[in-house]
């Protein structure tokens, strides 16, 4: 069984444990699914998503650890790119023999039930990258008011 990682709101535990993961699609391109990292041995790469996901409001961020079957088809690739299918230990090992690994995602095209979740927990809440995983050390690519309203520091980064 190959294990994978998705990253949700602390406050929707509860109904995790009981109900299971379910599909969903983060804005209208993107393939409807779990997103998902596969575990590898870099804590880093497996939560990689963390700080980007705590921009959109969330305080506590929790991890939940759940199987796949190995055989299972799923999508992988690149955020905001192609993604393509192939199967859980296929993306596994593609997440392992990547360069980096950072930006790629897995989304699991059904519902991840209850008794494949593996377990539960709340990882460091500083792992990960913000905007895009090559921005450490550049500036953001507008400055506008409008886009760094909300911004922690934006006032170092606008234009105005």
């Amino acid at each position: 069984m190959t294990q994978f990682v998705h990253l949700t709101d602390q406050k929707r535990i509860g109904s995790v444990r009981r109900r299971g993961l379910k599909p969903h699609s983060l804005r209208a391109e993107l393939a409807k699914g779990v997103h998902c990292t596969p575990v590898s041995g870099s804590l880093y790469r497996t939560h990689q998503w963390l700080r980007e996901l705590k921009r959109r409001g969330m305080r506590t961020i929790s991890a939940v650890q759940f199987y796949v079957p190995p055989r299972e088809i799923v999508l992988v690739g690149r955020f905001n790119e192609q993604l393509v299918a192939v199967t859980a230990s296929e993306a596994a090992q593609i997440f392992q023999v990547h360069e980096s690994g950072l930006g790629l995602e897995v989304v699991v095209t059904r519902a991840v039930k209850p008794k494949q979740i593996h377990r539960i927990y709340t990882p460091n809440q500083v792992l990960g990258w913000r905007y895009y995983p090559e921005a450490k050390g550049n500036k953001p690519f507008c400055g506008c008011r409008y886009c760094t309203r909300g911004e922690i520091n934006a006032y170092r980064v606008r234009d105005d």
